[in-house]
């Protein structure tokens, strides 16, 4: 079954230039990626991406993490990964959620550590499952900004939409 599925490269990933290494081992799965790019996480986007873990006592950490706060480097590579049963392969070859209890020799089990603090860099995001992934999707990409018509979409007038351009 053809799916898509959301990676995060987190800042953590980032500020050790891990970028290549997780993109050479993401291309084992032979998945396209349909859209990518460098997002500056505000605390709304963090806390929506993480709100089924809002009740948690490290939700702070969380956020603080993802938006790059504890590792200065306030940005997350956000990429879809689309093609055959993709959900399953980036979720195996990322590995295991806890660097500590994830195989060796997947992307958290070889880059991955737990602070201190507790708080789990697992230097990655995969979504979990089908409806995750169209959440997570959703959340982070504009129909515009995917190179595949992975959801259905329509098209709107906005008047009144003030955006950046070029000077």
């Amino acid at each position: 079954m053809i799916q898509q599925t959301l990676v995060l490269i987190k800042p953590d990933g980032l500020k050790k230039s891990l970028t290549g290494n997780i993109l050479t081992r993401l291309s084992e799965t032979k998945l396209e990626i349909v859209a990518a790019k460098i997002v500056r996480v505000s605390r709304q986007l963090a806390e929506e991406h993480y709100r089924h873990m809002r009740d948690k006592p490290f939700f702070e950490e969380l956020i603080k993490y993802i938006q790059g706060e504890l590792h200065d480097r306030r940005k997350v590579l956000a990429m879809i990964y689309w093609g055959e049963d993709a959900i399953n392969k980036v979720r195996v070859l990322a590995g295991a959620t806890n660097p500590e209890k994830a195989d060796p020799v997947s992307i958290r089990g070889a880059y991955g550590r737990i602070t201190t603090l507790g708080v789990y860099e697992n230097v990655i995001h995969t979504s979990t499952n089908e409806e995750e992934a169209e959440r997570e999707i959703k959340l982070w990409f504009n129909p515009d900004e995917i190179i595949v018509d992975i959801y259905p979409t329509k098209i709107v007038t906005k008047e009144k939409v003030e955006i950046k351009v070029w000077a």
